[in-house]
């Protein structure tokens, strides 16, 4: 077969298979062209300290031994000159000598290779911070944390101790403090017994509503103990001053004029004793006109009751200690304290934090050594009868009763695991 026939049979052939795809592909659909969208995804603002933290590259640790701002800066490459006009431009809002070990900071820095620092923030505390911002102009503030209180219930059986109690239901131990605190004058919480129950409505509290920061305050309370049934209704009674107190459903006040103790669940290791021998001083007769609290260093001590703060200093013998003047009759003296944290003219009222329980001054072992002051006179305050603490005034019980009247109502309400019926108070109301 010559040339010229096989290109002309060629032709042939090709135009046969595009007349046979062509009309195949009429029959078919059309292909969809499917064109795909990449979604870009925008991380979500997390904000904190007052800044959007996705602006920065953020580095957080804690103060070491021998930091100083300085010490952390140069590590994250700040020089010298810059630190000095730092700590300059801050020092009348912030003094950066103050860092303490173990604290946490948090500094931010540009979202590049630099990863230069333009923000420090030291926080003193959970809910306190101090920000140094030297982003553009140099400015130093403090600021707290948004702060949110959640009102919760519980209701509890002593089988052995209120701790106990509460421990096995996942409850801070700190609410049994405060408890306690509460009902100083009318159950002794060391001698609870089997089968006494407790209702309490509390506000625990959280910073930046995620961070569980403990047991707030304690709103109303009940407690069965001995088949006898205690309320207790927190109450504010000077708006000016922000003093507040417990008293139960008939307006009565539940505590004294004075605690009994100026530390929680304690332990008198030393009583007033006009002969006590101390071998201290050689096992000689040296009278003892305090009352000694064993309790481990750092425990809170308490005023145990309203005053003013006369005396804030350090002797030899008694250490750190305070001094408060409650009114002409009565004054209180706390000695040996890690550190004071009030100052002389200071205002406390009953249970506020006046300091540390410490070594200082002429002590064997941690405690706080209580005094106490009758018309100018040492004595022993478990053998006095102590005044009763101010009653509601009759201008506030009208107000008071009405305020309670609710939280008693939710208090009944509130079951026992251990009994699914109501509480005897409730039944005496015909409900």
């Amino acid at each position: 077969m010559d040339q010229t026939r096989v290109r002309r049979l060629g032709k042939k052939c090709l135009i046969i298979f595009a007349i046979v795809f062509g009309l195949n592909s009429c029959k078919e659909e059309k292909p969809l062209i499917v064109q795909e969208e990449l979604a870009v995804v925008v991380p979500e603002d997390i904000y904190e300290f007052g800044f959007n933290l996705n602006d920065f590259y953020v580095k957080r640790d804690t103060v070491r031994a021998g930091d100083s701002f300085g010490e952390i800066m140069q590590r994250n490459n700040i020089g010298y000159p810059r630190i000095f006009q730092i700590a300059e431009k801050a020092k009348d809002s912030f003094d950066i000598r103050k860092l303490q070990i173990g604290k946490p900071y948090t500094i931010l820095c540009s979202k590049d290779t630099l990863q230069e620092p333009k923000c420090f923030i030291y926080q003193p505390n959970r809910e306190e911070y101090i920000v140094l911002n030297f982003q553009d102009s140099i400015h130093a503030y403090s600021s707290r944390k948004p702060i949110k209180y959640v009102e919760k219930e519980v209701s509890g059986v002593i089988t052995s101790n209120i701790s106990e109690t509460l421990d096995e239901k996942g409850i801070s131990f700190v609410l049994a403090y405060k408890m306690s605190d509460i009902y100083a004058w009318t159950i002794d919480f060391t001698r609870l017994q089997k089968g006494d129950r407790f209702k309490v409505i509390y506000t625990d509290k959280y910073i930046d509503d995620t961070i569980y920061a403990g047991v707030d305050n304690i709103k109303a309370a009940f407690f069965e103990h001995k088949k006898e049934d205690f309320y207790a209704f927190e109450f504010e009674t000077d708006s000016v001053k922000g003093l507040s107190d417990y008293f139960n459903e008939e307006a009565n006040n539940l505590r004294r004029a004075f605690l009994k103790a100026p530390v929680e669940y304690k332990r008198i290791s030393s009583r007033y004793n006009l002969r006590r021998r101390i071998a201290l001083y050689g096992n000689k007769i040296r009278p003892h006109k305090g009352t000694d609290f064993s309790a481990n260093v750092g425990t809170p001590i308490r005023a145990t009751a309203n005053g003013t703060v006369i005396k804030s200093a350090y002797t030899r013998g008694n250490g750190n200690y305070v001094k408060i003047k409650h009114n002409s009759t009565y004054e209180t003296q706390y000695l040996h304290m890690k550190k004071q944290n009030v100052k002389v003219g200071q205002y406390v009222k009953q249970g506020d934090v006046i300091g540390w329980v410490g070594m200082t001054g002429n002590t064997s072992g941690p405690h706080v050594c209580y005094r106490f002051w009758k018309n100018r006179k040492q004595v022993d305050p478990f053998k006095e009868k102590l005044p009763e603490a101010e009653p509601i005034s009759d201008s506030l019980k009208t107000r008071y009763l009405d305020y309670i009247a609710p939280l008693k109502i939710q208090l009944d309400y509130i079951k026992f695991e251990d009994d699914k019926k109501p509480t005897k108070a409730f039944i005496t109301q015909g409900n």
